[in-house]
């Protein structure tokens, strides 16, 4: 089976799976802050080319001054958001971007173009030469990013100079390992570390 084959089939049966989970999310959503239930943010794909990715909302609508990143205990986080944070239910969304072609189940978490200004030339042309993805093993790793990061002195520059070279290595070395038993080897490391 091809890769987007296996990507149109699961994220099409996980939306009608999961369909009520979401409607209940975006209830709560919509009773716990005002706004609109889903963000959309302009990320970096395949190529080079911008897209727009979905999340559920997890900040406030009209958030206080802060950094890009969301770090430790960011006063711009819902209530709601706090916990869909925790178990990455806000990425539900993203099954939507899958089902529409702009990212796969498994690949390299996208950026903004702010963050892939800072990869180095080479592995800029590996990384977008495959779709992002909604998970890989760097997400898997640092599924606690925000609380690392809160822990640093300058968040982003701790992101930049310390996080973001390891993420660059697993996601490079994802596209030269890549395999379809790969890919739902991630998956299942990554339902095992959010129910934990």
């Amino acid at each position: 089976m091809s890769k987007r084959l296996f990507d149109l089939l699961a994220s099409l049966a996980g939306l009608v799976m999961l369909a009520p989970l979401l409607l209940v999310i975006a209830l709560w959503i919509k009773l716990d802050s005002r706004g609109p239930v889903l963000y959309r943010q302009q990320r970096v794909g395949r190529g080079g080319r911008l897209f727009t990715i979905y999340k559920f909302r997890t900040m406030q609508q009209r958030p206080v001054e802060g950094p890009q990143l969301t770090v430790g205990a960011d006063p711009r986080v819902t209530r709601a958001g706090r916990f869909l944070r925790h178990y990455k239910l806000d990425e539900l969304p993203q099954l939507w971007n899958v089902v529409e072609g702009s990212m796969s189940l498994v690949g390299p978490r996208p950026e903004v173009p702010r963050y892939v200004d800072c990869y180095p030339p080479a592995q800029r042309r590996v990384v977008l030469s495959v779709a992002p993805g909604i998970t890989d093993w760097a997400a898997i790793r640092y599924k606690d990013e925000s609380a690392i990061l809160a822990r640093a002195a300058d968040p982003e520059r701790a992101y930049v100079e310390a996080v973001l070279p390891v993420k660059l290595d697993y996601y490079v070395r994802y596209v030269n390992e890549r395999s379809f038993w790969g890919d739902v080897r991630i998956l299942a490391h990554t339902l095992a570390a959010i129910v934990r």
